[in-house]
């Protein structure tokens, strides 16, 4: 009988690597920096506001001004902090209010429109290396630069990797693919401060408002349908009493003419 070899004994071993967790870092939420005028904040509450109206049958977007964008640890690291002045990235849930937008946070959710209002200390950052930020690492489709003093309006549209100029139409606007709008220029009043404002205009050319003025617009509206019905009424009223006056007229003439008519009869 042939002697029985010991079989090997293998044993696998599996070692095990703990993953980091995604250091808590703190990401300020404002540099302590005011917009450069007050002309420059009313503006940029408007294009949030304008837009906020444009879509306001929808939950699938947010808008912000005024707000860091966070994109990646190193830009924490170097404190190289980004805030658009009007941002917007669409296809995130809408109803949940951010104080900041923090690209991770987000499942890698970039801006799909920007709007950067211009200044003199702002200009060469916004049409330099924002403009190659927004370009090359957020890839947002649709980017706008408006200068309230000088009221210059640019856009381009992305391309690849690179922005393309927009054609303005004749009125001087620029069309928003992502918008599904116009920005155009718009001289008026506009909280308690007349200038020419950067607005939206729908596909047909008309000025989409602000919730407030809708509101106002819808009140003012009101108050003329009011006044229109008073003023039927009042006219109904006016035509009831001439047929009251005329049936009274025609009821004396009648008892004149019966009294006439017997006097006649007996002399």
């Amino acid at each position: 009988m042939k002697e029985r070899k010991p079989m090997s004994e293998f044993i696998e071993v599996v070692e095990r690597y703990p993953i980091p967790d995604i250091p808590t870092v703190d990401l300020p939420e404002e540099d302590g920096v005011p917009l450069e005028t007050n002309r420059h904040r009313i503006q940029m509450n408007l294009l949030i506001d304008l837009i906020k109206y444009l879509w306001r049958n929808r939950q699938d977007f947010f808008v912000g001004g005024n707000m860091f964008v966070y994109y990646s640890l190193q830009q924490v690291s170097n404190r190289s902090y980004k805030g658009p002045d009007v941002f917007v990235v669409k296809n995130v849930d809408g109803r949940r209010p951010r104080r900041k937008w923090v690209v991770w946070q987000e499942d890698g959710r970039y801006p799909d429109v920007i709007v950067e209002l211009l200044s003199p200390s702002t200009m060469g950052e916004d049409l330099g290396n924002k403009k190659d930020l927004y370009a090359h690492t957020f890839h947002t489709p649709d980017y706008f630069c408006y200068d309230p003093e000088t009221h210059r309006l640019m856009g381009w549209r992305l391309s690849g990797t690179e922005y393309t100029p927009l054609t303005s139409n004749q009125h001087g606007w620029l069309w928003s693919e992502e918008l599904g709008a116009w920005l155009g220029l718009w001289e008026g009043v506009y909280q308690q401060e007349r200038a020419t404002w950067l607005r939206l205009y729908d596909t047909i050319g008309q000025l989409i408002p602000a919730e407030a003025e809708a509101e106002r617009q819808r009140a003012e509206a009101a108050e003329t349908r009011a006044e229109a019905a008073e003023t039927r009424a009042e006219a109904e009223r006016q035509r009831a009493e001439a047929e009251r006056q005329r049936a009274e007229a025609a009821e004396a003439e009648l008892l004149r003419l019966r009294e006439e008519l017997a006097r006649l009869k007996n002399p």
